[in-house]
């Protein structure tokens, strides 16, 4: 009993710690700008490269084209211009209108085929 007593007395004689003082605390604003920070280069940056990689693609398919479209369709290229839309062959005879968009790959780049060549063989 006696030791518990010394306890309690000991810690009601203690002093509590000074308090801080008051003023601004910008420890909060400078980890919530290293987070964005840190999000941005891992998270946003890589994303906008991607998409702006992606445009680029999109923009530049040509006729003759062998293209992927998001439903795994594979194509040929045979009406490509400034619209948001292409034509594809997807098999001799069956064309599709796919929006550009759509376009994940274009596994092989050709030249655009002329349509007169094709005639003369």
């Amino acid at each position: 009993m006696l030791i518990s007593t010394v306890m309690i007395s000991s810690a009601a004689a203690q002093t509590p710690a000074p308090a801080a003082p008051p003023g601004p605390d910008f420890s909060f604003f400078i980890m919530m700008g290293l987070m964005f920070v840190v999000f941005y280069f891992l998270l946003i940056r890589p994303q906008q490269q991607a998409r702006k990689k992606h445009m680029e693609m999109v923009q530049s398919v040509k006729r003759g084209d062998t293209v992927v479209t998001s439903g795994g369709i594979f194509g040929k290229v045979t009406k490509a211009s400034d619209d948001p839309e292409i034509m594809v062959e997807i098999a001799e005879g069956v064309q599709v209108k796919v929006l550009k968009t759509t376009l994940t790959d274009v596994p092989s780049r050709t030249q655009p085929t002329d349509p007169k060549a094709d005639k003369k063989k």
